[in-house]
């Protein structure tokens, strides 16, 4: 079933699990991811940051949307990362059903301005909005951007940039980066911080940059408040990783040969995230 960002984030909140916002840029790992949640009965948010839907294009939209409706569990098509209004605006225009804009990366009047533009806008549309405060690491430099340098988020600071926006979840900076992260460099989650933003804020709380982490933080992490947790280096590594393994035979030329065992490798990881999340059996709370 079509659903909204919010409406799964609430209920997330309520329960105290996080729901998994799977990165899609191909129709294969749409059909694969939604598999995946089926199969563990988990809410699924599909999101699709600016780069990855001029890579797949806006005409196929109608399709994930349309498979959204007639899936068995609850799905949201979520703008990932927009970083200008005009970005914003192309995401209700083609259907998506929650959006974010990140401002992170200016001035925190300038966040404040362009994020509450933003909500203005997709509030009078019925949709709800993401926000971000502080910067995400950068790993490498594919996908999504990041910073050099995290700037954690600063409590204090949510407080005001939620009561300022009025945004409906928040993007947090608490220690992760985007993209594969350097062997040299160990991300930490600070989760007393995570705990302290918790406290202070009454919106859902939204992880980036989620592939890089121990297990164990994360697991910590949804149990200190975390109600959406973006992926994307790890399940796009599963699926291509096991793409190149088939491609090793040079007569393979069948997409319904080669991509199924591909599918089925994201599959498996992203059941792993979605165990490890506790976001399983969720969707019968719909």
């Amino acid at each position: 079933m079509l659903s909204t960002g919010p409406a799964m984030l609430d209920v997330a909140a309520e329960h105290n699990f996080a729901v998994p916002a799977f990165n899609v840029s191909e129709y294969a790992m749409f059909n694969a991811l939604v598999d995946a949640c089926e199969q563990t009965r988990s809410p699924m948010i599909v999101a699709i940051h600016p780069d990855e839907l001029r890579h797949i294009g806006g005409d196929l939209l109608p399709s994930i949307l349309q498979h959204s409706h007639k899936a068995t569990v609850p799905i949201a098509v979520h703008l990932d990362h927009g970083t200008t209004f005009e970005h914003v605006m192309t995401a209700i225009r083609v259907g998506f059903t929650s959006v974010m804009i990140d401002g992170s990366a200016l001035p925190f009047e300038e966040n404040v301005a362009i994020t509450a533009k933003v909500v203005e806008a997709a509030h009078a549309v019925g949709l709800a909005v993401e926000g971000e405060l502080g910067t995400i690491g950068q790993g490498d430099a594919y996908g999504e951007s990041g910073s050099s340098t995290i700037i954690y988020t600063d409590p204090a600071d949510a407080v005001t940039f939620v009561e300022r926006t009025g945004v409906d979840s928040l993007a947090v900076a608490i220690g992760t980066f985007h993209g594969l992260v350097p062997a040299d460099l160990k991300p930490e989650l600070k989760i007393d911080l995570l705990r302290e933003i918790k406290k202070s804020v009454d919106v859902p709380l939204v992880l980036h940059g989620g592939s890089s982490n121990p297990e164990s933080e994360i697991a910590e992490g949804v149990e200190a408040g975390l109600n959406k947790i973006n992926i994307s280096s790890d399940i796009k590594i599963a699926y291509y990783a096991k793409l190149r393994e088939v491609l090793q035979d040079a007569k393979l030329r069948e997409p319904n040969v080669i991509e199924p065992p591909a599918m089925q490798a994201m599959i498996d990881t992203a059941i792993e995230k979605i165990r490890l999340f506790c976001s399983d059996g969720k969707a019968d709370l719909f």
